[in-house]
């Protein structure tokens, strides 16, 4: 057996190579006829319901406002009850028709169950759920004295994400309707300093890419993979000193968002935003060894006590 591996190790490489070059104009064509025709034929969203979690503030609560604007009837969730009926104060002014409001943890099973169940009670269906809800941790890997502690950041950004897909999916099945997914470039062009937050959102991209293949086109997925975008998360102490690059522009949460209700409604798999930042996944290919070197010098030697910042 290991001399047939020995073989497939020259041959299949060389057989994706000159297959790709064969086949990479026309899949193209076929990307962009693709690309034109959903463009053509989005989603009308006007009147349908969309469950969004880590509502109360960044991308969650800009994507609220852009769901309302285009006449969405919405249920917002984050553990923040003030902040989440200002949002949804908001929202009802610029559009929508109807908000509540659900004060929720989705790092728990019960939290999640019962926001779904209460969405659908008061609007007798689901159209979109939006996984967002997310915290940051902000340390070097060594600094973390007490391992239990990160543990949380598993909860929300992975299990939160799960345990939401799991009670809407029924629903959303019924309304062939969507799930978006805020991962994050950092699932692929993971930087130091926050090695939890990048494993849990490389944990939800790999999953629910599972998942588009197992409900096939019953109920669409998209991925997002937002660079770096303006939000109370990014704009914490921790993130500036210990994260943020200072050649690295940052892209306002309003224009984000509204990137990614174009793409949901287009039907799109994946939206990486701002688009250049896919320059980090072809470094991580092409470039590995180059890229850990890099990696190494931006590395402080100032060392912060791993406090996660919450961002629902």
């Amino acid at each position: 057996m290991d001399s047939i591996h020995k073989v497939l190790n020259v041959v299949v490489p060389l057989v994706t190579f000159i297959g790709s070059l064969f086949f990479l104009p026309y899949f193209l064509v076929y990307k962009l006829i693709s690309f034109i025709y959903r463009s053509k034929s989005t989603e009308n969203i006007a009147g349908k319901v969309i469950l969004i979690t880590g509502a109360s503030s960044g991308i969650g609560e800009h994507l609220a406002y852009e769901y309302a604007k285009r006449g969405a009837r919405l249920a917002l969730a984050a553990r923040r009850e003030d902040r989440l009926r200002a949002v949804a104060d908001k929202a009802r002014r610029i559009g929508s028709p109807d908000v509540i409001v659900l004060p929720a943890d989705v790092s728990k099973l019960e939290h999640c169950n019962r926001v779904v169940n209460e969405t659908v009670n008061h609007f007798g269906q689901l159209d979109h759920l939006v996984n967002n809800a997310a915290v940051l941790q902000v340390s070097l890997f060594e600094d973390c004295n007490q391992i239990s502690t990160m543990v949380s950041i598993m909860d929300i950004n992975f299990w939160g994400s799960v345990y939401c897909t799991h009670f809407s999916v029924p629903h959303l099945r019924k309304s062939k309707g969507k799930i978006v997914v805020i991962s994050s470039s950092e699932s692929w062009f993971s930087a130091p300093k926050s090695s939890f937050y990048n494993a849990s959102k490389a944990a939800l991209t790999c999953f629910f890419e599972s998942l588009r293949s197992e409900l096939g086109s019953e109920i669409g997925i998209t991925i997002v993979s937002p660079g770096l975008i303006e939000s109370e998360m990014t704009r914490s102490r921790q993130f500036v000193s210990q994260l943020r690059p200072k050649w690295m522009p940052s892209e306002s949460a309003e224009k984000c968002t509204k990137a990614i209700l174009d793409s949901v409604c287009r039907g799109d798999m994946h939206l990486t935003e701002p688009s250049w930042i896919r320059f980090g996944f072809w470094l991580r290919v092409l470039y590995p060894e180059l890229l850990e070197k890099l990696f190494h010098l931006i590395v402080e030697t100032k060392k912060m006590p791993a406090t996660p910042n919450k961002d629902d």
